[in-house]
């Protein structure tokens, strides 16, 4: 199974109901970033690849559990169709292809900069969020607020990423990630079943490569 482009996640809720009601999606994007520490959902990503070669456009759908942890702290666990595991530790982020029994290992603060888990998992605010990307309120659309942000680094793979929130018990709750990279590919994930600040055991983000793994580092 390929990793979908940027590998990565997103999840969370936050303030109260009024606050979505009177607020543009930056400010609900902002209360999300300082308000939501941690943060567990199930999601279902759908990758769509552009037709190549006279081929036409694929589509492939994945589902699984994601959580995360303020600062840089992440974990998705890919169920369906096949087991994959994507583990940000703050220090290393491993990558776990179950079938194969192959683990990728990369430096972290080599590899998130500009990329969706800066806009979930890692910055604290928008300032420190307007250090990488260029933040725009969109227009609401079916029920969601969205937020455009372009990374201000033109040489990676990335080239937009959209964030949608919506109405949940607790406030406005991150609903939607909308992800295309340089090469064409979009990656859409929707999130359910979303917990917001739970209580999350350290565990949940260490990983150890499984006995007779495959580890490649990078």
């Amino acid at each position: 199974m390929k990793f979908p482009s940027l590998k990565a996640l997103v999840v969370g809720a936050l303030l109260g109901t009024s606050l979505l009601a009177h607020a543009d999606a930056l400010d609900s994007l902002e209360a999300f970033v300082k308000t939501v520490k941690t943060g567990r959902a199930a999601f279902t990503q759908t990758v769509t690849s552009p037709p190549r070669d006279g081929q036409a456009a694929r589509t492939k759908t994945s589902s699984g559990s994601f959580a995360f942890q303020r600062p840089s702290r992440f974990r998705f666990d890919y169920t369906k169709p096949f087991e994959q595991a994507i583990v940000a530790d703050g220090q290393t982020l491993w990558m776990h292809d179950v079938d194969l029994n192959q683990v990728t290992a990369r430096k972290q603060a080599d590899v998130l900069g500009s990329t969706p888990a800066a806009l979930v998992a890692a910055a604290p605010d928008l300032a420190a969020l307007r250090a990488d990307f260029d933040l725009k309120a969109a227009p609401d659309k079916d029920g969601l607020q969205w937020v455009d942000a372009t990374p201000k680094a033109k040489d990676g793979q990335l080239s937009a990423v959209r964030v949608g929130l919506k109405p949940g018990d607790k406030g406005p709750e991150l609903a939607a990630l909308e992800i295309a990279d340089s090469f064409g590919q979009r990656s859409v994930l929707r999130f359910s079943q979303v917990e917001v600040n739970p209580s999350l055991p350290a565990s949940t983000f260490q990983f150890k490569p499984p006995a007779g793994a495959d580890v490649l580092r990078q």
